[in-house]
């Protein structure tokens, strides 16, 4: 089993899952990163049959199937957060279990990412036309405590890079 990509609990230690995910950005541009993740996903899985996506490397780990509808549930919730936190005041931000979302029935493969990337482009423009003066409004984690829009956009960016490179991990290991 491979380690833990993140390994700060983010209810326990929220700091420090936070700090671990913007880690992976390693200064660079939140928005690229973001613009070319679906891209990379998309390039990494060329080619692999129904039943590779769907395998997973131990049992206790995502297949990449179940990575995907990791990226897009996420994705789902980065999009309702960001819009909440920009046109309200101090909203409180759910936390959800990642664990049983991914569980939840989901569309065919090719379908969810081309729903990641549709819903991912709407959120790098909404992220690109939002004005500076308002990516240090924030809401009330019901874990974490006070997230602004920019912690978000930072943690989604450094979310991304975790798991591709667990996306790579797992294709290694199940190819």
């Amino acid at each position: 089993m491979e380690e833990r990509i993140v390994k700060a609990d983010p209810v326990l230690n929220p700091d420090e899952y936070k700090a671990e995910l913007i880690a992976f950005l390693g200064g660079d541009d939140p928005a690229e990163v973001l613009e070319a993740t679906p891209g990379t996903f998309r390039k990494a899985v060329e080619g692999l049959s129904a039943e590779t996506l769907q395998q997973r490397p131990e049992p206790n780990e995502w297949s990449v199937e179940e990575l995907l509808s990791h990226f897009w549930h996420a994705e789902v919730v980065a999009s309702f957060r960001w819009r909440v936190v920009l046109a309200q005041d101090n909203p409180m931000l759910i936390g959800y279990d990642q664990d049983a979302w991914t569980d939840l029935p989901r569309p065919p493969f090719h379908d969810m990412l081309d729903a990641f990337e549709a819903l991912r482009r709407a959120n790098v423009s909404l992220m690109r036309g939002t004005d500076q003066s308002l990516w240090d409004r924030a809401g009330e984690h019901t874990e974490r405590g006070p997230e602004s829009f920019r912690d978000g956009v930072y943690m989604i960016a450094g979310h991304d890079r975790a798991h591709l490179k667990q996306l790579t991990q797992t294709i290694d290991a199940v190819t």
